[in-house]
């Protein structure tokens, strides 16, 4: 692979909380998912880099696409989070996947 798998954690946030701009508690579950996805890839032997993005997934990858340099994308939410990847599919000229990351598995990392 000659460029990086790029990893993009939306901050998933209540409607509620995200119209009271409270998105502290949404980044740091988001900072968490990044860290134990980055871990796994990287054991696995990719070059990896991750950020944490808008909920907006189109927006977040967009933004973290003008950072990186990047083979193909994986998002990883959490269970309760949909993704409309085909949209984001028709946007970018990459492979985007979904992966899916436990609670249980946050707080085993933890």
């Amino acid at each position: 692979m000659s460029g990086k798998l790029l990893i993009v954690v939306p901050a998933v946030n209540s409607p509620l909380r995200h119209w009271l701009s409270d998105e502290d508690d949404a980044r740091r579950a988001a900072e968490g998912r990044l860290r134990v996805c980055v871990e796994r890839f990287q054991r696995a032997g990719f070059r990896v880099e991750g950020h944490v993005g808008d909920r907006d997934i189109v927006q977040a990858i967009g933004d973290a696409l003008a950072l990186v340099d990047a083979d193909a994308v994986v998002v990883a939410t959490p269970p309760s989070e949909s993704v409309p990847l085909e949209y984001a599919r028709d946007c970018f000229a990459l492979p985007i996947v979904h992966v899916v990351i436990d609670p249980e598995v946050l707080h085993a990392a933890a």
